[in-house]
């Protein structure tokens, strides 16, 4: 047993080690360095003022991301059954985030983030199956969003830009259209394999790793296939209000997030923008999202810069102005994490897999 225990503590180790930082940061700080050599205009910076209304409305901005992780720490509460504590949701909730932050974001923390939820005195198999309603309710909200999105707001708005060819612009509709695609079958065989059939998904999920290709995971997708199973006597039972507490509280962490960048433009450009500007401004971060899940930097960094110079230039005076918004916009929704993780992450390990974790077992 203590040799399973040192073995999980080397792997999890490896994975979320503080120096991890510096991956991120580096790339990011030289993605900017680039594009800032390339763009770098002085006189631009000239429209940039810096009043009281700039510390409120950056202030508002700080607010948002709070706002955006009280309801992960409610949600992850709620999925708990009360079993945590506050205070232990908030440091799942930010070993959570801090993994994402040093992993590509088609990967995130959500592997490592059953340790986390078992370590603070949940079982195996509720930590599972409440890290799997997490992600159940995370792809409701893109899979709902996504169509309002596209009643709401202009056709030629949302994916045209200036100076953009027609062909740029196709390609963006046809990633985020196979990007919504595979949200829209993964939710749907989750939900399927959570709340109809959850044998049936396993079996199914047992006959593709089959194949050549796949076989060496098996094991792994035979154990993936037990949690749905497990999961599904779990999350079954829930009462209707469970699932609205649950998706209130993602509703608003998600929406939060994504009004952040409005914040930052307001604080330097108040009344600039109207509330049609606004919302084209917010669901140009949800697409912009759907192209992060694909960059292969930890949290998405240099990715997520460039992506937001780019896709919300247009909102800004110059391309400088967009990549010093873009930085301050980075600062605020992602560089936190990080170094609150790497305070937080020895602390933890040492509490969860040390001498003191040790004891408390005998």
């Amino acid at each position: 047993m203590a040799q399973e225990s040192t073995e999980e503590n080397r792997k999890l180790t490896k994975k979320i080690r503080p120096y991890k930082i510096i991956y991120p940061i580096v790339i990011g700080l030289a993605v900017v360095s680039y594009m800032l050599y390339r763009e770098f205009d002085p006189k631009a910076f000239d429209m940039i003022t810096f009043t009281w209304n700039t510390v409120f409305w950056l202030f508002v901005a700080v607010l948002c991301m709070a706002i955006r992780d009280f309801g992960y720490v409610v949600r992850i509460k709620v999925l708990s059954g009360d079993k945590l504590t506050w205070i232990q949701s908030l440091r799942v909730i930010f070993l959570w985030e801090f993994t994402s932050a040093v992993t590509p974001s088609a990967i995130g923390g959500t592997s490592l983030a059953i340790l986390f939820v078992h370590k603070e005195g949940i079982g195996v198999g509720k930590s599972s199956a409440m890290v799997m309603a997490t992600s159940f309710l995370d792809e409701l909200y893109f899979i709902i969003m996504f169509p309002i999105i596209l009643l709401c707001v202009n056709h030629q708005a949302l994916w045209y830009m200036p100076d953009t060819t027609k062909a740029v612009a196709d390609s963006l509709i046809a990633f985020a259209a196979i990007g919504y695609g595979v949200k829209l079958a993964y939710l749907l065989i989750l939900s399927y394999g959570l709340f109809k059939n959850p044998r049936g998904l396993k079996w199914l999920i047992m006959k593709l790793f089959k194949w050549r290709i796949l076989r060496k995971w098996r094991h792994d997708a035979n154990e993936a296939g037990t949690d749905i199973i497990r999961n599904s006597r779990e999350l079954r039972k829930m009462p209707f209000s469970f699932w609205l507490k649950t998706f209130g509280a993602t509703f608003f962490s998600w929406t939060a997030r994504y009004w952040v960048v409005n914040a930052i433009l307001v604080a330097f450009w108040f009344g600039r923008y109207d509330w049609a500007q606004h919302f084209l401004i917010f669901a140009r971060q949800l697409v912009m999202w759907i192209m992060m899940l694909v960059s292969p930097t930890p949290g998405g960094s240099g990715f997520a810069e460039f992506v937001f110079s780019k896709y919300l230039g247009e909102f800004l005076p110059s391309a400088g102005v967009a990549i010093a918004m873009a930085i301050l916009w980075r600062l605020i929704s992602y560089y936190p994490y990080l170094f609150i993780g790497a305070f937080i992450v020895p602390k933890w390990v040492a509490r969860s897999f040390g001498k003191s974790a040790k004891q408390t077992k005998k």
